[in-house]
């Protein structure tokens, strides 16, 4: 038995298509916005955008870029501002606690701080189960 696929192509009006451009160049939608919208892949949208964009000349391609590089790297600069600055308090919390332990071992003559040389504990031993 020989099965055929059968082609499921949608045909859309120059109404709709003129629509579609308009929306885009206008920046309400970006062109996988639009193709999601219309049920149809980037690339027609791009191809209506081509055929329908008053004054394009055939030499000038559609680029659509989501964000700029140059906000890219602002942004990143920001994240790493923004994570030094929280390196920065915890440093600070760090050396404080250091501080504090120093001094209680000072005022109450304890060893706070385990020294590496000492052995581990051996625990409550083996439990039967």
């Amino acid at each position: 038995m020989n099965y055929r696929k059968l082609n499921k192509r949608r045909k859309f009006s120059e109404q709709i298509r003129r629509q579609a451009v308009t929306d885009f160049r206008s920046g309400k939608y970006t062109a996988q916005e639009l193709a999601d919208l219309y049920h149809c892949s980037a690339q027609t949208i791009y191809n209506w955008i081509y055929k329908y964009s008053p004054g394009d000349s055939p030499q000038i391609n559609v680029v659509e870029m989501s964000e700029s590089t140059d906000q890219k790297v602002k942004d990143l600069h920001d994240k790493i501002a923004q994570l030094e600055r929280a390196l920065g308090q915890k440093q600070i919390k760090v050396d404080f606690l250091e501080k504090m332990i120093d001094l209680a071992e000072d005022e109450y003559d304890l060893d706070v701080k385990k020294s590496s040389s000492s052995k581990p504990s051996s625990g409550s031993g083996p439990t039967d189960k």
